[in-house]
């Protein structure tokens, strides 16, 4: 099922969305057993965080104008095909943001280790 959501959405987007999300909870980890500089990894945290919640939007608007343009060429399209179209077009949205808050949370647990 997770696998069909990341081929929904579009290999290009998705796939380093779901990358970067194993890189963050790789950090994360490393950040626990190890005693490294924990700002570096909180900024590293943040910035990649942000990167891929931007990363998901851009795949999302770039599907919303894929998708418009094929119902700009179809001419009318039925109200199922245009859901359809939605909602993969948000897939990207929603990895993108999952990934974000998990960075996020990420953040908040070693500030409070600190």
């Amino acid at each position: 099922m997770l696998l069909d959501r990341i081929n929904e959405g579009g290999p290009f987007f998705m796939w380093p969305i779901v990358f970067i999300f194993i890189i963050l909870v790789a950090l994360f980890v490393r950040q626990l057993v190890t005693k490294a500089n924990k700002d570096h990894t909180i900024t590293l945290l943040s910035n990649i965080s942000l990167f891929i919640l931007a990363w998901g939007i851009l795949g999302s608007v770039i599907g919303l104008i894929q998708a418009f343009d094929a119902i700009e060429g179809a001419g009318s399209v039925s109200q199922g095909v245009m859901a359809g179209g939605l909602k993969i077009a948000f897939l990207t949205t929603v990895f993108g943001l999952f990934t974000f808050i998990f960075g996020r949370l990420f953040i908040i647990i070693l500030n409070l280790k600190k």
